[in-house]
């Protein structure tokens, strides 16, 4: 095995030794969660700009030495495309690390697409073509082949060079205040708590129900995520979306009532039977509203604005050279307009666009009260 592969503590002590002198240190995890609800942590991979390794949390007794290093708020952490990451070590510690560089939104500040993959942004900015082998690898597969491990490091090797381009560039064009405030965001502990009672925002085929059957059916994915979440298992093995909507639509009060739906097989009801009609019972003594809302259209005034909000957008975006869905994406557009709280409201969209923008609406609302 590679050197650089940490199985035993006192391997892993010493590189935390060496990673805690740093000011900022590359990382990338490898996961798995397909018949979990809790991604299990498979592979930590580190780097800074002399050492490069991969930590093995499935040998390892612990990782709490490198947790520590990773937790620690005076040490920077450079990620791409860090929202999983930060998912699967929240799970672990209830919290996501911070400070964090998340290398696909500098890209993106900095004019890459705004989801740009890490092969094309580490062969855009240092030539190098990385290998696309090992991208459905089982990573709990033991022991790991030496192939599987040097892809592993490859996605920590480059993003030191990667890190480095984007944050002088970021610098150069005064956006590293931008890019810390969309990072502040992504590393906010709510991000990443799954309220079982915000669940059925997942079930986007619920708009299409009554008032009625939507209560009951927020009431049944609240009850799915809290067994979901308490027998770690994947959502669709405890029942499917199609499952749950036809319970909400059905009404079952009764087993014998649930066995002729045939999207629940005898198995499902026999498991979770008694659970399912406890939900719809508790569902249908909450007052009856509507959950989902269909996005309304715009009504001509209101569609002119937008019209001339986006073209302005449009324009800033071309002259700064950035996107304009990452300046100003739709939906917030719509709450500006709404008069609903919108991001374009704070922090560098608002100096940027966003006060330009409320003064076009209140522009647009007093014509319109005065015609």
């Amino acid at each position: 095995m590679p050197d650089n592969l940490i199985e035993n503590p006192s391997a892993l002590t010493a590189v935390c030794e060496q990673l805690r002198a740093r000011a900022w240190i590359a990382l990338d995890t490898e996961f798995m969660r397909t018949r979990t609800y809790y991604a299990r942590l498979c592979l930590v991979q580190a780097a800074t700009p002399d050492l490069i390794a991969c930590i093995d949390p499935l040998v390892l007794p612990h990782i709490e030495p490198l947790l520590d290093v990773i937790y620690a708020p005076q040490v920077l952490k450079i990620f791409h495309s860090a929202r999983q990451d930060l998912e699967v070590l929240s799970d672990i510690r209830g919290v996501p690390p911070a400070p964090v560089f998340d290398t696909q939104i500098a890209a993106s500040l900095c004019g890459y697409d705004d989801q740009i993959g890490y092969a094309n942004l580490v062969e855009s900015i240092t030539g190098h073509k990385l290998p696309k082998l090992h991208t459905r690898a089982d990573w709990e597969a033991r022991p790991l082949p030496v192939e599987q491990l040097n892809y592993a490091e490859d996605d920590v090797r480059y993003l030191r060079d990667v890190y480095h381009f984007l944050a002088q560039k970021l610098e150069a064009l005064g956006r590293s205040a931008w890019l810390a405030e969309e990072c502040a965001a992504l590393t906010d502990p709510a991000l990443y708590r799954n309220d079982p009672l915000e669940a059925f925002r997942r079930l986007r085929q619920g708009h299409a129900l009554s008032p009625a059957a939507q209560t009951i059916l927020r009431q049944l994915a609240a009850w799915r995520e809290r067994a979901a979440q308490q027998n770690n298992l994947p959502r669709s093995w405890v029942i499917a979306d199609a499952a749950l909507l036809a319970i909400a639509i059905a009404v079952p009060q009764t087993l014998t009532e649930l066995e002729p739906l045939s999207e629940l097989n005898g198995a499902a009801i026999r498991k979770w039977g008694a659970e399912i009609i406890d939900a719809v019972r508790l569902a249908q003594q909450a007052p009856v509203q509507r959950w989902w809302y269909e996005p309304q259209r715009l009504e001509r005034p209101q569609q002119a604005l937008y019209d001339r909000l986006q073209a302005r957008i449009q324009a800033i975006a071309t002259q700064i050279k950035i996107s304009a869905t990452l300046i100003a994406p739709r939906r917030e557009v719509l709450k500006l307009i709404a008069g609903d709280s919108s991001s374009l409201t704070r922090g560098w969209r608002r100096t940027l666009i966003g006060e330009e923008l409320q003064q076009m609406c209140l522009a647009a609302t007093g014509s319109a009260a005065t015609s």
